[in-house]
């Protein structure tokens, strides 16, 4: 083989070699794998063209170009600490996280420059926005609230740079140390007015239970000597009616009955005891006697 036929078998070569480098190196170029977790941004001439989603996704080589490979998983900002004054002028220092993803890359890349400081400046005074509009014990006791008028009006403003806002926090809602020294002035004060107030309570519902206590033996006392009236006056009635059946003999004979009656308790006294009668008590007890014998 001459050597003009060895320098055109290897010029073939070359070439076919070339070819062979080329076609991989298109291939290479316009084969794109795009991972599970990443969105390719794809311009064209220096133009955005399309957004290539997870997979295998084929462009044109040379012409179109991966101008930006942007993560879709959920991202954290730093924890961010901002100054607020409250409706109620107290100074209070919060302390905000914010979580979010990014739906729409061709948004983001082109609208933002830097999305994270964008989103902190934002919620930074939408924050110090809302505080304002509340008191401190607003501020306090409405907390998960709070974290839900933030988290919506941050969405609505990031809406343009492709971005969905997943959770707002407050981790922290800081005062000053005057502020402090205050507030624990004010919940010791409220605390001694609560023990006073209980106090008093207590001393009225002791007072009205005495009250009541002395109406129920006034009202059972009454009940008694109502019941001690009614049966005297139907011993009365009983006498009255004797009377009136059996005439004055009866009269006389219950008050025989009477005297017969306390005679005996006389005797019966303990001890040794001298009981001295009146002559007419004891013509009396005769009669009485004689009255009872008549009646047996």
């Amino acid at each position: 083989m001459t050597e003009d036929q060895l320098l055109s078998l290897l010029a073939n070569n070359i070439l076919w070699i070339l070819l062979a480098v080329f076609a991989v190196l298109v291939i290479f170029r316009g084969l794109k794998i795009v991972p599970q977790s990443e969105q390719y941004v794809i311009e064209r001439f220096g133009r955005l063209h399309k957004v290539l989603g997870p997979g295998i996704n084929l462009i044109v080589p040379f012409l179109d170009v991966v101008a930006h490979r942007v993560s879709i998983l959920e991202r954290q900002l730093p924890s961010a600490n901002q100054d607020a004054i409250t409706r109620d002028n107290v100074l209070v220092k919060v302390e905000t996280s914010v979580f979010y993803r990014i739906l729409q890359p061709e948004k983001t890349v082109y609208r933002i420059r830097d999305v994270d400081e964008a989103i902190a400046t934002t919620v930074a005074g939408i924050v110090r926005a809302e505080i304002g509009r509340m008191d401190l014990d607003e501020v306090q006791s409405n907390r998960d609230e709070l974290i839900g008028t933030i988290k919506k009006w941050v969405k609505d403003a990031v809406d343009d740079w492709g971005i969905d806002v997943t959770r707002a926090e407050i981790l922290d809602v800081d005062l000053d140390q005057a502020t402090r020294d205050a507030m624990l002035q004010q919940l010791n004060a409220e605390r001694a007015r609560r023990a006073s107030v209980t106090e008093a309570e207590g001393q009225k519902r002791a007072i009205e239970l005495q009250a009541d206590g002395e109406l129920y033996a006034a009202e059972q006392a009454a009940k008694a000597r109502r019941v001690e009236a009614d049966a005297e006056a139907y011993a009365t009635g009983v006498v009255a009616r004797a009377i009136a059946d059996n005439g004055l003999e009866a009269a006389q004979y219950q008050v025989a009955l009477k005297q017969v009656e306390a005679l005996n308790a006389l005797g019966q006294g303990t001890g040794s005891q001298t009981v001295i009668v009146p002559a007419h008590a004891v013509e009396a007890f005769g009669n009485a006697f004689n009255m009872l014998k008549g009646r047996s």
